[in-house]
């Protein structure tokens, strides 16, 4: 039984305010910063869940201009995307499935 291939990224670049993808299946996504910033996966801004199904994130931070300015993309092995942000927010992991269905939604 064969698997379907995995989807990998083949380029990406910021533009102004944009995340622009192209992935190995040649299609692109552009994703805006304010749609990645108000998505971030890591803990702090989306919680944990426990064994119990109960969510614990801390107190909602003030975000600012400087909140959605992209300053740099770093890839994570094979899975994902870390974007830093103007704030020095740097712990939002982004799988590439979760950036492919965010460039659906822009």
């Amino acid at each position: 039984m064969s698997q379907k291939p995995q989807l990998q990224i083949a380029y990406t670049e910021l533009v102004n305010e944009f995340l622009l993808i192209k992935w190995t299946n040649k299609t692109e996504s552009i994703i805006s910063s304010k749609t990645l910033r108000d998505n971030c996966p890591c803990a702090s801004c989306a919680g944990e869940t426990d064994v119990f199904g109960n969510i614990y994130k801390g107190p909602p931070k003030m975000k600012t201009e400087t909140s959605y300015k992209l300053t740099q993309i770093e890839t994570i092995g094979y899975y994902g995307l870390r974007p830093h942000w103007g704030d020095r927010h740097d712990t939002g992991i982004f799988t590439f499935k979760l950036l492919k269905a965010l460039g659906e939604d822009s």
